[in-house]
């Protein structure tokens, strides 16, 4: 795909450039002729003057002289004869043929007459005696002055413009390519077993959707395949009881040769259940380490649990608002646990605040941390230091009542932190700081305090706002 890019962009440049080049080029020859012979016409123009006024060969030699405006011996003047005796005069240089001064003076119009190393402008004029024809010699580098410096700069615009579109087209291949090779990488992947696979959804809306549809589909197949396996091990589990009776009744047949037959091979199935029922345990625990490995959608989740809650907060009158959870945002948590968690904030908020109290969750994306804010407009923490010292056991019961201990617990696994605020609703803001795969961000880092400031900034700015 990256390659067919840029090969259409390649034949797409290079034809434009090809349909404008080439015929600019063959205009810039045109023009550089045309002011060679127009300034040709100009020196013909200023001995018209003189022929008009006389034909002394002194004076037009002196007119010849002062009309040369480059290298000597380009002009000269056919003056045709005056009375019965007298002779044409030669004046200054001449190249062109009898025959065409003859024509030119004939026709009473100026033309153009080929000559060794360029052309003669033939301009005729009238004088007492006839037709006079003034020739100005035109050299073939006259013709194409300039041209070949315009020539060299088209080629130089064109070629530019052609490598540019084709770095344009590797650019634009490079990211359409590379989201579809994830996929493709993380397609082989999951068919090798491995189930923490997950794809980053992003680049084009296409294969934005194909990510999405790719981790819904790999997030299903670890639910079936932990249903799969926890129907296993329950299905072990119920072959314990008539196992049990077998022995039992095994053990009543006394010493016979079938008997030990028999015993010998309850113990052997008794064996093979108790080897079901572990392997069942190991893969359950592979597939939940799996399943939190490859993450969640942390919008999803929060859009899941905010229609949830959102019917009791309608009963109750409060004021609900959800801000950046209208695209993708993959967090390194399992689903069920972050829903355990903003169940355990959301519902801090319903128990701790009056009804009517209007609250809000946001997230944030940044580099290297999800930013989950719960905000609310109630009376508040007094202490907030205090509640997070009891949310880690630190004093009294080791809890404060809010469920802090299971957001921190969420929080910690990935490297981040919670922390406790005063929302710009002017109540409790909750702040749980999930820090991304491969990163591990801890909130004391550079990075970690330039995003509080930057949120900082925008919940002042969003309360300036507001009021």
């Amino acid at each position: 795909m990256r390659w067919a890019l840029v090969k259409v962009a390649l034949a797409v440049t290079t034809m434009v450039v090809v349909a404008f080049a080439v015929p600019l080029g063959l205009v810039v020859k045109e023009l550089a002729r045309d002011r060679a012979y127009s300034n040709a016409e100009r020196q013909a123009a200023t001995i018209g003057p003189v022929l008009a006024i006389t034909t002394d060969r002194p004076q037009l030699e002196r007119a010849v002289a002062s009309a040369e405006t480059g290298p000597g011996g380009r002009i000269g003047v056919h003056v045709p004869a005056s009375g019965k005796n007298g002779k044409p005069a030669e004046i200054g240089s001449r190249r062109a043929a009898q025959k065409d001064v003859e024509a030119a003076a004939e026709l009473g119009r100026a033309s153009i007459s080929p000559v060794t190393g360029g052309s003669s402008l033939l301009q005729p004029t009238a004088v007492a005696s006839g037709i006079a024809v003034v020739e100005v010699f035109v050299p073939d580098a006259a013709l194409t002055n300039g041209v070949t410096t315009s020539w060299v700069v088209l080629a130089g615009v064109g070629l530019a413009l052609i490598i540019g579109s084709v770095a344009v087209a590797d650019r634009l291949g490079t990211r359409m390519v590379r989201p579809a090779e994830r996929l493709a990488g993380a397609a082989h992947d999951l068919g090798k077993g491995r189930l923490g696979v997950r794809v980053p959804e992003d680049g084009p809306k296409e294969l934005r959707s194909a990510a999405s549809a790719f981790n819904a589909m790999a997030d299903q197949v670890v639910q079936l395949l932990a249903n799969e396996r926890e129907l296993a091990a329950d299905l072990s589990h119920r072959l314990r009881t008539p196992l049990t009776a077998l022995r039992l009744n095994a053990a009543s047949l006394g010493d016979t040769p079938a008997a030990e037959q028999t015993r010998a091979a309850v113990e052997q199935l008794e064996r093979e259940v108790d080897q079901i029922i572990r392997t069942a345990r190991e893969q359950k625990a592979q597939t939940r380490q799996a399943a939190a490995a490859a993450g969640c959608d942390a919008a999803e989740v929060i859009r899941e649990r905010m229609g949830f809650w959102s019917a009791l907060a309608e009963d109750e009158g409060r004021t609900v608002r959800i801000a950046g959870a209208d695209r993708p945002v993959r967090v390194p948590v399992a689903r069920p646990e972050l829903a355990a968690a903003l169940d355990a904030m959301l519902g801090n908020v319903f128990r701790h605040t009056p009804e009517g109290t209007a609250f809000a969750v946001d997230v944030h994306n940044a580099e290297e941390a999800v930013i989950v804010l719960v905000s609310d407009a109630g009376p508040g923490i007094a202490d907030p230091d205090a509640a997070l010292r009891r949310g880690h056991g630190g004093g009294g019961d080791g809890s404060t009542g809010l469920g802090l201990d299971i957001v921190r617990r969420l929080a910690e696994s990935t490297g981040g932190d919670v922390r406790i605020g005063r929302s710009v609703l002017g109540g409790t803001e909750v702040r749980v700081w999930l820090a991304l795969d491969d990163r591990r961000a801890r909130p004391g880092t550079r990075r970690g305090h330039r995003l509080r400031r930057t949120l900082g900034g925008r919940r002042r700015r969003t309360a300036r706002t507001g009021s």
